[in-house]
């Protein structure tokens, strides 16, 4: 006979889980037992939330869901954070965590790593959560906890076994395991062809359409490329859409917060929006309150609920790929001159312009980054040259620039992100950007990189403090405190780590000879980028 922890182990093989992230601990040994014979890789992160980071930038690179491992109590409260990251990013992740003894539940009897209430926390980010109390439980627990990875808007989800139900016998004949999801595919879902009739008249009557591609357009950038030459119109990419239309006429790889964007948007006659919710980090960096005007919206979303938070001229529910590639069967190519070309290179001039000289240097570093190490996994945190990426960078790679920047926010999440990424593509060059402040939220998973002797060039921006912040406090007329916490010695970091380290200025020159120096290495590396403190500078 198998445990239903067993079971759910061979659950996972058969979805396609080829590898799992997860800190064992005395209430998630019998989950362990299953893994040891699955074939399931196992990566031990030194934190919980590292472990929810790495899941998420694996799932990000793999068109995997990532999976975790986390015990009761703090181990799924450490995840949170991470959950909440995968929720505002729309990235499948499944947390499988243990929970106490069934009849012990809600009782307040003082168990080790007892809560109130567990399963209730987690639905707090969660898209589903689900306990398993029985054998019975299982298989309808595993099918809708994958149900939002291969339909509608993906998310993180949860599933939790007590600790008295895991190790119980469970017969897995004739079990009927879900068999049609596929790993990183979705359901085809066949658009609404009356809309899309719609949707190409709406597009054959404008004189200077622009198109909005979000996070969820990523998988259908071939499509868009040709579906904007067909309609001579610029592409405004968002920080999780760039590389869709790399060092093309028609792409605008700025932030839609910048006015010159806004005004690309505005002067338009008709807007597209494709696989993006519209979202404030994106579209209102600055907080400002206001949205840019988007005329005769049409809105394209896996998501029916997010399709309903703003107001649109219309609305289809679908994926980008099948329903853009629906609207190229339908409109000519070069059906018409939109100037889409002139309008694209205005808007990026002008935004680059307006980012400042400061950024326009760190966007200068990220391009020699880029140019230094082709089509490389760029990961980063909040920090100083990713927030220059948010607002004005064009990735070499569709899907290659991702960070924490945006949407949630969490810092730390470059480091364990960076490694997911690596882990699931081994051959892909990848480049981790973290501040020294961000960096020291997860400073020991870079051990992880080294155990899994990862090729990963972590690029330290050591400016010595939250300069952001201190930035923002003084803008604000509050006097800067807490915002200067002491960095380590970074070569010491690297030395005791067992990684090659490089110092250099922070200039894109400097940066340049030491990525080239590092080619000559094998596993990760540190190079530690030695920035003023501009805001406590004066």
């Amino acid at each position: 006979m198998t445990s239903i922890a067993e079971a759910l182990v061979a659950q996972l093989v058969a979805r396609g889980v080829d590898t799992v992230f997860g800190i064992p601990g005395v209430h998630t040994i019998e989950l362990y037992r299953g893994l040891a014979a699955s074939g399931i890789r196992h990566v031990t992160p030194r934190h919980e939330q590292g472990a929810g980071f790495m899941a998420d930038g694996y799932a990000r690179v793999s068109g995997k869901p990532g999976v975790a491992f986390v015990i009761t109590g703090p181990g799924l409260t450490n995840i949170l954070t991470a959950m909440g990251q995968a929720r505002a990013d729309s990235i499948p992740m499944l947390v499988v965590s243990g929970v106490n003894r069934l009849p012990s539940l809600g009782k307040g009897l003082g168990h080790l790593h007892e809560l109130p209430d567990q399963q209730a926390m987690a639905r707090t980010v969660a898209l589903v959560s689900e306990r398993v109390e029985c054998a019975e439980d299982l298989t309808p627990a595993m099918d809708k906890a994958f149900a939002p990875f291969h339909t509608g808007r993906p998310g993180p989800t949860h599933i939790e076994i007590p600790l008295d139900v895991a190790g119980q016998a469970m017969d897995v004949a004739g079990q009927d395991i879900l068999t049609t999801f596929v790993a990183g595919q979705k359901n085809a879902e066949q658009p609404d062809m009356a809309k899309i009739a719609q949707v190409v008249r709406l597009l054959k009557s404008a004189t200077a359409p622009v198109i909005l591609a979000g996070g969820g357009a990523r998988n259908a950038a071939r499509a868009i490329r040709e579906l904007a030459e067909r309609l001579d119109a610029p592409v405004v990419q968002t920080v999780n859409a760039r590389g869709i239309l790399h060092d093309h006429p028609l792409g605008v790889p700025a932030s839609p917060s910048l006015d010159a964007v806004r005004d690309l948007i505005e002067a338009s006659d008709l807007v597209l929006a494709i696989g993006t919710e519209l979202g404030k980090t994106d579209f209102d960096m600055y907080a400002t309150g206001k949205m840019p005007v988007l005329n005769r919206l049409i809105r394209i979303d896996l998501c029916p609920d997010q399709l309903m938070r703003h107001g649109a001229e219309l609305a289809i529910v679908g994926g980008a790929l099948s329903v853009v590639t629906a609207l190229n069967d339908k409109i000519a190519p070069l059906a018409k001159q939109a100037g889409g070309a002139a309008r694209a290179e205005a808007a990026r001039r002008n935004a680059f312009e307006e980012i400042g000289p400061q950024m326009r240097a760190l966007c200068e570093v990220l391009r020699t980054i880029r140019d230094a190490v082709p089509r490389a996994f760029m990961i980063g945190d909040s920090t100083h040259p990713v927030y220059a990426g948010n607002l004005y960078y064009d990735h070499d790679r569709v899907g290659g620039w991702f960070n924490a920047a945006t949407g949630f926010g969490a810092l730390g999440y470059g480091i364990p992100a960076a490694i997911g990424a690596a882990l699931a593509d081994p051959n892909a060059p990848v480049i981790c950007i973290a501040g020294d402040g961000g960096a020291q939220f997860s400073l020991p998973e870079m051990m992880v990189a080294v155990d899994e002797k990862l090729p990963i060039t972590f690029i330290v921006w050591n400016n010595h403090g939250y300069q952001e912040i201190a930035t923002s406090m003084q803008a604000a007329g509050v006097t800067v405190v807490g915002c200067d916490p002491t960095p380590p010695d970074f070569a010491g970091v690297a030395l005791s780590c067992g990684m090659p380290f490089w110092r250099c200025g922070p200039n894109a020159a400097e940066i340049a000879a030491a990525l080239k120096e590092t080619t000559a290495t094998t596993g990760p590396r540190i190079i530690e980028v030695r920035a003023p403190n501009q805001a406590h500078s004066s």
